[in-house]
């Protein structure tokens, strides 16, 4: 289309500085040259999404913003027809239809499942998590706990059935599946199929492009919201307009809170959060050139996951953007936590909103690789116990590699469990309490996890 139609057809409607509606806007793509991400930065452009293979990006614009853009010589192209603006088929779950398939599930498998509210959103509507395992009353010390969540952001509406075929694939499949039952009966698996409730609400009622949670007539980016990096590196917007709002100071919303305390109490190995769109596995830190401490583990295995579902893998600063006060920063840094954003589906399969009977069951299908590596990966390499101590003062874990080499510095979980996640090699475990030393160990890590139990 070209840029005058787009422009007149923009002139008709009422625009005012950061007060658009998604009507308002056109939906454009770039190349993703410099010139043009410093622009998308600097004005708190709404990017929808990239296409790493392209070097593309995606973005809602105003009638202003195209004209500024055409004044830096930047090459675009009008995204026609525009899917994501009509909003999502009614297929898609709402909060309503999460709770009731959840409470099916749960009534189905009783002795599989533990439904739990485990929060409250903004609005007071429940936030809902399912445990699947074979003893789902009991907390298993012995066993790894994982997680997965869909839904930080309203409009990405696959998340919530990528989590939810989580669920079903392993109830459905635990009587029949030999591998799934080894995965129900050695783990203890959480599943939280939406986490932005209130978002979601407005989304479906309101606004069919609402990203943020429901605070006031803004919203805050739930995933701009954890307190790790926040406002960190110029990956969040302190303005209330943006859809990159961080909020007015870190885990200033409830929700953020209610995610903050589960994690806290579960103790998960491994995370993955579900976004929209763009078909990448991202893994900490958000902010440039930040890596993590254990990046030879974490970065394997997002490559790993990015080669069986043919996405890219890489930080959120190396495929697009800094990215600051996201989920998975604070999850690494704070509760030792292997976490991954996986951006699901792409802007041909219709970006947010795809069409729900061509590519639901195509997007669950592609995504079992990931979430089931994952649960492999836990009884993969790497080594588990349970420390108890008569001694004063936090337990931890210094492990080294065959070197010598400090590679991580482990803080046992308050309730004595640890897992640590590692290559296959020879390593050196110091267990310390406080600055005293308790005990030097050293152990041979092969294909599947060591099992150390320690008693001080």
């Amino acid at each position: 289309m070209k840029l005058a139609i787009v422009l007149a057809l923009l002139s008709a409607l009422p625009v005012f500085a950061h007060t658009e509606t998604p009507q308002d806007r056109v939906l454009v793509r770039f190349p993703t040259t410099e010139a043009v991400k410093a622009y998308l930065r600097e004005k708190e452009i709404d990017v929808t999404g990239v296409d790493l293979k392209k070097g593309e990006v995606e973005a809602l614009v105003n009638q202003d913003q195209l004209l500024e853009l055409q004044t830096l010589k930047a090459h675009f192209n009008f995204v026609i027809p525009q899917t994501m603006l009509r909003g999502p088929d009614p297929e898609y779950m709402n909060p309503a239809k999460i709770e009731a398939r959840l409470q099916e599930l749960a009534a189905k498998y009783p002795d599989l499942t533990q439904l739990r509210k485990v929060g409250e959103s903004l609005e007071k509507r429940p936030i809902w998590a399912i445990k699947i395992s074979d003893n789902p009353s009991v907390r298993e010390t012995s066993e790894p706990t994982l997680l997965f969540n869909g839904m930080h952001h309203a409009r990405e509406v696959m998340t919530p059935e990528v989590a939810m075929d989580i669920a079903d694939y392993l109830l459905s499949n635990y009587n029949s599946d030999a591998k799934v039952r080894a995965w129900v009966e050695s783990n203890e698996i959480w599943v939280m199929p939406m986490f932005n409730v209130d978002g979601n609400n407005r989304m479906w009622s309101q606004d069919s492009m609402w990203r943020k949670n429901a605070r006031g007539n803004f919203g805050v980016d739930l995933n701009r919201n954890y307190p790790s990096n926040w406002n960190a590196c110029n990956g969040s917007s302190g303005s209330t307009w943006s859809q990159t709002y961080r909020g007015t100071g870190p885990a200033s919303e409830p929700e953020t809170n209610v995610m903050m305390n589960f994690v806290s109490e579960i103790r998960p190995v491994f995370n993955i959060s579900y976004h929209s769109y763009s078909e990448l596995v991202l893994y900490p830190f958000g902010c440039r050139p930040m890596r993590t401490q254990t990046a030879a583990v974490v970065e394997s295995i997002g490559k790993e996951m990015g080669r069986l579902m043919n996405y890219t893998p890489g930080t959120p600063w190396e495929t697009l953007y800094n990215a600051d006060g996201g989920d998975i920063d604070w999850m690494y840094m704070e509760m030792q936590v292997i976490p991954y954003v996986i951006e699901v589906n792409a802007s041909e399969h219709g970006g947010f909103h795809p069409d729900y009977a061509q590519w639901r069951d195509k997007t669950v299908v592609r995504n079992r690789a990931g979430w089931q590596l994952l649960l492999d990966r836990a009884a993969g390499p790497g080594v588990r116990g349970v420390v108890s101590s008569s001694k004063t003062g936090k337990l931890e874990i210094d492990i080294a590699d065959a070197s010598g080499n400090k590679i991580q510095i482990y803080k046992v979980n308050p309730d004595g469990t640890y897992h640590i996640i590692l290559n296959p090699g020879k390593y050196t475990l110091t267990f310390r309490s406080e600055r005293s030393v308790l005990e030097t160990q050293s152990i041979d890590v092969k294909d599947r996890r060591v099992t150390l139990n320690k008693s001080f």
